[in-house]
């Protein structure tokens, strides 16, 4: 059986980096993981192919090759998926559909013979067993949530990991709060499921010996989810293990801002490698996170907590959002002075959108408010519901905060407040495997010769030599996010 594993194309978002990417000689930010994962499921005897569309052409001959096609995505992908479908239907091409967006939408797809939904560790045995009987159903569910330990460890022998940014591996599912507007307890739950510290160490070992130095992404939606495993089990591990390889790798994740109410935690993150976490901030109106049920940001200084994250050694990156129906009129300024003030440099600030799963879907389509579906774009100027503020104010306003966060000057201020107060922590990564000299010629020319905001980046380029040295590569880093976020904002932004 040859088997053509296809991950649709992601477009330009503020998440993909596209324009940062060029700097260090990469394709894409991260491999398609779950579709490795699935690969690794699949009969060893079996050809396999995985076609990453984000940076590879769909040709006639791969789908030729292919008796069976699986393909995988998020909602954001959606447009690069259905084209992809209507090649395969068109050259009759049986096709497998799984993962977030078709576990959420597969009744839109009549065209799809076999959509695996939801977490597939158990329904994929059922499926092939099925398969090879010639009795496969067209629609497989899981039957309950699987034991983590009992995922394999993802194909990266598919894919050129040369191609990617950063690594992904996934440690826990699942995340023990329940914001309205997002999905994640519907998809894996709100009891946290964890990988064992032993499976987490084959997986790094899995990195390391298919040639992975550098950055590797936690895709878990709340890393510290279960705090106790992490502190007693699996960061010691991971210490040790950094230890014994020589430090090849270092890691970032997304975590609640409680993180900052555990200072042990936040040293064992750092020690294990961990130098980012993001986090997601939402609002600093109290009214606007009772709102949407995001009990673990309420009742705290918002700021304080970010930088005694921050003082810790980890960056924090932050999520925020606007169209909440208490947002006041104010909300945009605040939003903006709060963002400028703490530091966030990466600060990714959407509009309210209701995914469906979400409660937030089912509270605005109990009250006929719900106009379309969330097409999965974070910072895409458009709702899929009538807000309560006047659309075109909300509109106006969150294209105000765009400026005032990424216009050339707020941005390289905001850089400057970072690198001004953190201290990072030693990083042992060697410079060679990250890109970072490439980067930085790639900077100087293109920033500081060609492009618009010549002058700040000579100053904070000047400014971190003679005052920061050690965050002279942060520096430059920045510089380089910047023009990505420009470029996705330009519209937005007022020059």
């Amino acid at each position: 059986m040859k088997i053509l594993l296809i991950s649709p194309a992601y477009p330009e978002t503020f998440w993909s980096f596209r324009h940062a990417l060029k700097f260090i000689g990469k394709k894409a930010s991260h491999p398609p993981l779950g579709l490795l994962t699935v690969a690794a499921m699949l009969p060893a005897d079996w050809e396999k192919r995985l076609l990453d569309l984000t940076f590879s052409k769909l040709r006639d001959s791969d789908l030729e090759w292919a008796d069976l096609v699986f393909i995988g995505g998020m909602s954001i992908q959606r447009l690069s998926a259905e084209e992809v479908i209507d090649r395969c239907v068109a050259q009759g091409k049986r096709i497998v559909a799984g993962g977030p967006f078709f576990t959420v939408y597969h009744e839109q797809f009549d065209q799809i013979d076999h959509f695996i939904l939801g977490e597939v560790e158990h329904s994929m045995p059922r499926f092939l067993a099925d398969l090879a009987a010639g009795t496969a159903r067209r629609v497989y569910l899981p039957e309950e949530r699987p034991d983590l330990d009992s995922t394999p460890i993802p194909a990266w022998d598919l894919i050129r990991m040369k191609d990617y940014a950063e690594m992904s591996i996934q440690y826990s599912r699942g995340c023990p709060f329940n914001c309205d507007f997002c999905d994640i307890t519907t998809l894996f739950g709100r009891a946290v499921r964890t990988k064992s510290a032993g499976r987490l160490i084959a997986e790094l070992d899995a990195l390391y010996d298919g040639g992975w130095r550098g950055r590797v992404f936690f895709v878990d939606d709340n890393f510290i989810g279960n705090r106790s495993r992490l502190k007693r089990e699996v960061l010691p591990a991971m210490i040790r293990w950094l230890e014994k390889r020589g430090h090849p790798f270092d890691f970032t994740t997304e975590a609640s801002i409680d993180l900052a109410d555990d200072a042990e935690l936040m040293d064992l993150m750092v020690q294990a490698g961990f130098r980012c976490v993001f986090v997601g901030v939402e609002t600093p109106n109290d009214e606007s996170l009772r709102e949407c049920n995001k009990r673990q940001n309420r009742g705290r200084d918002l700021s304080e907590s970010i930088h005694t994250i921050q003082r810790s050694g980890l960056q924090v990156l932050g999520g925020f959002i606007l169209g909440f129906d208490s947002d006041p009129p104010a909300i945009f300024g605040r939003l903006s002075r709060f963002v400028q003030e703490s530091g966030i440099v990466t600060a990714m600030v959407g509009l309210l959108n209701a995914p469906r799963g979400s409660r937030l879907y089912e509270r605005l389509q109990s009250e006929g408010r719900l106009i379309d579906d969330f097409a999965g774009n974070n910072t895409a100027l458009a709702m899929n519901f009538v807000p309560r503020m006047d659309r075109e104010a909300l509109y106006e306003g969150y294209r105000k905060v765009i400026s005032d966060l990424y216009s050339v000057r707020s941005y390289y201020r905001r850089v400057r407040t970072f690198l001004e107060t953190y201290e990072p922590p030693r990083s042992r990564l060697r410079l060679r495997d990250t890109g970072y000299l490439r980067a930085l010629i790639g900077s100087m020319f293109s920033l500081g010769m060609l492009e618009r905001g010549r002058r700040e980046y000579w100053k904070l380029f000047f400014w971190t030599l003679a005052r920061r040295p050690r965050l002279f590569r942060f520096a430059i880093t920045f510089a380089i996010y910047g023009l990505h976020f420009r470029r996705v904002f330009e519209p937005m932004i007022q020059h």
